[in-house]
C-alpha cells in the first residue's frame, strides 16, 4: 500500500486545514492528516464513511481561540480541565471540565479559553457520510452542542488511541487504523454518557446487581420497583428513559445470556437450564430464547463456533 512519502512530490502538498493556529507547547500535540492521505481515506472502503482530518491534545491552552464562519468539517472536543467561552450560531455557551462539545459542519462558531482557567482538551476534526448519523447517535440532535459526561477514562483511552498514529511517517495503514479508532470513539459516547447523575447511576447498578444475583427467580416489576422506592409505573418509565428498554426485558436478556453460557460450557439439557433460571416450562423459555437469539436452544448449541 502506498504511504505518504512514496507519493509524487506534487501530491504531497497538504491544503490549509481549519485547525486553530494556537502555538503548540512541548506538552501538547496537534496532528494534521496530509491532504494526499485524506484523499486516500475518502476512497478506501474501510474509511470512506468516516475519517479524521486532524486531532490532538492541548494542555492548559492559554490564549487558545478560534473563529470559523464557514466550518467545513465536524469538531469533537472533550474538556478535562478548565473552561472556555463559546458562541455557536449566535448562542453563548460555556464549556468546562467533563463536557463533550460537538461543533458540526456548517455551524459558525468562535471560542476562547478562559484567561484565568484555560481548558485542557482532547479534540478531533472529522468528516464523512456517517458524520451526521453519529451526531444523532451521540445525542447532539437539534441545537444541542454540549453533553456533560464527567470524567470518563474510557473516552480518554479512545482519544489517545488516535494519537498512537504519531511517529509512523504518515503511513496510510496507520491512518486507516486511526479512522476506525475514531468510529469506535464516537460509537462509545452513549455508553459513556452520564446524564442521569451519579446517584441514579449507582441506583441502576444496584438494580442490575440484584438481577444478576437472582437469575434463578422470576422477579416481578413490583419487586424491582421496591429497590428504588418508586411505584411500578414510575420505576418502569424512569428505567426506560435511562436504558432504552424495560426492566423485565433486561432481566430476560440476562437470563438468555446465562442460558447461552451454560449451553456453551456444559452438557446440561435445556430443561435443566430452564429450571435453573426459574422456568419449569422449558418450552415456554425456549420460545423466549428463540425470540432473543433468533434460533432455538438446540440450534444454538449445535452451531459451529470457534
Amino acid at each position: 500500500m502506498m504511504d505518504y512519502f512514496s507519493m509524487p512530490q506534487e501530491a504531497r502538498t497538504p491544503k490549509t486545514t481549519q485547525t486553530s493556529q494556537w502555538p503548540v507547547p512541548p506538552d501538547s500535540v496537534r496532528y494534521v492528516v496530509p491532504e494526499p492521505i485524506v484523499r486516500l481515506l475518502t476512497k478506501h472502503p474501510l474509511t470512506r464513511e468516516l475519517y479524521p482530518l486532524a486531532f490532538g491534545h492541548y494542555r492548559r491552552a492559554a490564549g487558545h481561540h478560534m473563529h470559523r464562519e464557514h466550518h467545513r468539517d465536524n469538531l469533537l472536543i472533550y474538556c478535562t480541565e478548565g473552561k472556555a467561552f463559546l458562541n455557536v450560531a449566535g448562542e453563548p455557551l460555556t464549556v468546562q471540565a467533563g463536557d463533550l462539545l460537538l461543533l458540526p459542519a456548517g455551524a459558525s462558531h468562535r471560542y476562547t479559553a478562559a484567561p484565568d482557567n484555560p481548558w485542557t482538551i482532547h479534540w478531533v476534526h472529522y468528516t464523512g457520510p456517517l458524520a451526521e448519523e453519529f451526531r444523532n447517535y451521540m445525542g447532539f440532535d437539534g441545537n444541542n452542542h454540549v453533553r456533560h459526561l464527567g470524567r470518563q477514562p474510557r473516552l480518554l483511552v479512545d482519544f489517545n488511541g488516535l494519537l498512537s498514529v504519531r511517529q509512523t511517517g504518515f503511513r496510510a495503514r496507520g491512518l486507516i487504523h486511526a479512522s476506525n479508532r475514531l468510529r469506535q470513539l464516537l460509537a462509545a459516547v452513549p455508553l459513556n454518557a452520564d446524564e442521569t447523575g451519579l446517584a441514579q447511576q449507582a441506583e441502576l447498578e444496584t438494580i442490575h446487581n440484584f438481577m444478576r444475583e437472582h437469575l434463578e427467580e422470576r422477579l416481578t416489576l413490583q419487586q424491582l420497583a421496591e429497590l428504588s422506592g418508586l411505584s411500578p409505573a414510575h420505576f418502569a418509565t424512569r428505567y426506560r428513559e435511562q436504558t432504552g428498554t424495560s426492566p423485565i426485558q433486561h432481566f430476560l436478556y440476562l437470563k438468555v445470556e446465562r442460558a447461552c453460557q451454560l449451553l456453551d460450557t456444559t452438557t446440561q439439557s435445556f430443561a435443566d437450564i430452564s429450571r435453573q433460571l426459574g422456568y419449569d416450562d422449558a418450552y415456554y423459555f425456549s420460545r423466549l430464547f428463540k425470540k432473543v437469539m433468533g434460533k432455538s436452544p438446540s440450534d444454538y448449541r449445535h452451531t459451529a463456533r470457534h
